[in-house]
């Protein structure tokens, strides 16, 4: 087997490239307005409770597709399916398992271009944050995959006293996986395939914003033959669906990414008292982000402009990584305000299809939401650019990407996650005043550090207290395998997807002791070397 290696990015620069891409997206507006339905035990079905429509959010005339509102009988019918499923599946070899996911990999490469095109129509993504996405999603097959190989080798334990022993990693049983719309198909893909490459079966309810994303993977794993419930898709209501399936007794794990209230709300939830059930449930959660460039006198500013510019307004700052501070030492502030607004007017903004860099937010929820920290903003500091919905050809959910300046450490767009096109500029005396700002939030998801100092540098590694820090370089974008991904404090469990441990939060380490036998063997040797 060759060794782990991230897939590399389409140059859509190079015009054969980008002409690949848009007949990609011409045949896939041939098939919009389709009727889709769920997958549940090997079986495509439709809702008992209606159905209701995933819309382009930047062109809000497109029907992506109609998809089924489930019933909670449904719902929890389906984890009944994960359940059955379970009892062979786990005793499936690993390296059974992992092929599963090493073809979906094969086949995500081949359709890559239209898994592209329909990223990039449901959820407004330009080509290249569509095409990293994909990329990312073969990343996490192939590397959990890999990951799923290791485990079953067990525990590295010793002989002691007469004994053999052994200590070998069992899978938890059947889950739910809850996966946000921002990465609608990696995080979707990963978060299922990370259990079940472990030996466990999982329910999966993506965002009601895309539910395309997530048929395709029930497409992708049907191709590959993986067997009846053992993954399986659902869409409905968040309460009626979502929340039956965390409540239920017989969901062993919940495998949850998405926003900071909904996630306390399912933990709350999970750790319920029920006399149904006998385990205690295993919540991993990877929620939001206040995240912080911090800027010292001696970096290069060009490079720390540039990534603030990146951080804040990749996919219009839609992601619980981005860099919604920018927190830079006096002496240089107003050089790198200015350089960040100059690059910022720079920023082209349009529909999707025609790869902006800057394209629409999500819904409209999305839109009163941002525009309503835009408003508070305009209160508690200075608006140097952007603060309007932007015009466009379409009827969409445009905004303008948002400059604040002189925002105070405490201010509400220093502190709360806005997760939109919004950055706030914060003055900061010195090294160590920079970055008891930058942890003064109650998130630690991400961080970025530009200087050219080793001894701050040094500094920085020790004191910015981040799950995933980024030294002059932006702070999103982490790859599998290289940069696992989770934070501190309320951004979650920081159980690092895409990391050599991911695997270990879905699984149970079995401890066995045999004695010998009179002729000194043992059937632990046989059945783990």
């Amino acid at each position: 087997m060759k060794p782990f290696a991230n897939e590399v990015y389409l140059d859509f620069s190079d015009p054969t490239v980008a002409a690949v891409q848009k007949a990609a997206l011409r045949d896939v507006r041939t098939k919009l307005g389709k009727t889709y339905k769920n997958y549940v035990n090997g079986e495509w079905i439709t809702g008992n409770n209606g159905s209701f429509d995933s819309i382009n959010p930047g062109n809000l005339s497109e029907v992506i597709g109609t998809f089924p509102m489930l019933s909670k009988e449904q719902a929890l019918g389906a984890l009944d399916a994960a359940w059955t499923a379970f009892e062979s599946w786990k005793r499936v070899p690993a390296q059974e398992r992992a092929n599963y996911l090493f073809k979906a990999a094969d086949v995500v490469r081949r359709r890559r271009s239209e898994i592209n095109a329909w990223m990039i129509t449901e959820v407004g993504k330009n080509f290249i944050e569509a095409d990293a996405e994909t990329c990312e999603a073969i990343d996490f097959l192939d590397y959990y995959a890999r990951l799923a190989l290791k485990l079953d080798e067990g525990m590295e334990v010793i002989d002691s006293f007469g004994d053999v022993d052994r200590t070998v990693y069992v899978p938890l049983g059947a889950g739910v996986s809850i996966s946000p719309w921002n990465f609608p198909f990696a995080i979707t893909f990963g978060m299922a395939a990370g259990p079940i490459v472990a030996g466990n079966t999982v329910v999966a309810k993506p965002s009601p914003d895309s539910p395309m994303m997530a048929y395709l993977i029930a497409e992708i794993l049907e191709e590959v033959g993986l067997p009846k419930g053992v993954f399986n898709f659902v869409t409905g209501d968040n309460l009626e669906v979502g929340e039956s399936l965390v409540m239920s007794p017989r969901t062993r794990f919940i495998n949850f990414t998405g926003s900071l209230g909904v996630g306390l709300h399912i933990t709350e939830l999970a750790a319920k008292p029920d006399p149904d059930r006998h385990f205690i449930k295993r919540v991993v959660t990877e929620l939001g982000g206040k995240n912080a460039v911090v800027v010292d006198d001696d970096a290069d500013l060009d490079a720390a402009a540039l990534g603030i510019v990146q951080s804040a307004f990749g996919f219009q700052g839609q992601k619980c990584s981005a860099g919604s501070r920018a927190v830079v030492v006096d002496s240089v502030y107003d050089t790198v305000l200015e350089k960040a607004v100059e690059l910022t007017k720079g920023l082209a903004i349009g529909e999707s299809k025609d790869n902006p860099r800057i394209t629409c937010v999500i819904n409209q929820k999305a839109v009163d939401k941002i525009m309503s920290y835009i408003e508070i903003g305009k209160q508690e500091a200075r608006l140097v650019l952007g603060g309007e919905r932007a015009s466009s050809k379409t009827e969409g959910y445009y905004i303008q990407p948002t400059i604040f300046a002189d925002v105070a450490p405490d201010a509400r767009i220093a502190q709360e996650e806005i997760f939109g096109p919004v950055v706030a500029f914060i003055r900061a005396k010195d090294t160590e005043h920079a970055l008891a700002i930058a942890n003064g939030t109650r998130y630690g998801l991400t961080g970025a550090y530009f200087s050219s100092n080793p001894d701050k540098i040094r500094r920085a590694i020790t004191d910015f207290q981040v799950g995933n820090l980024y030294i002059n370089r932006k702070c999103t974008g982490a790859l599998v395998g290289a940069q696992p991904f989770g934070g501190f404090n309320l951004s979650g469990t920081d159980s690092k997807a895409g990391g050599a441990d991911y695997l270990l939060y879905f699984v149970q380490a079995k401890a066995i002791a045999e004695k010998p036998n009179a002729k000194g063997k043992t059937i632990l040797e046989t059945m783990y070397k």
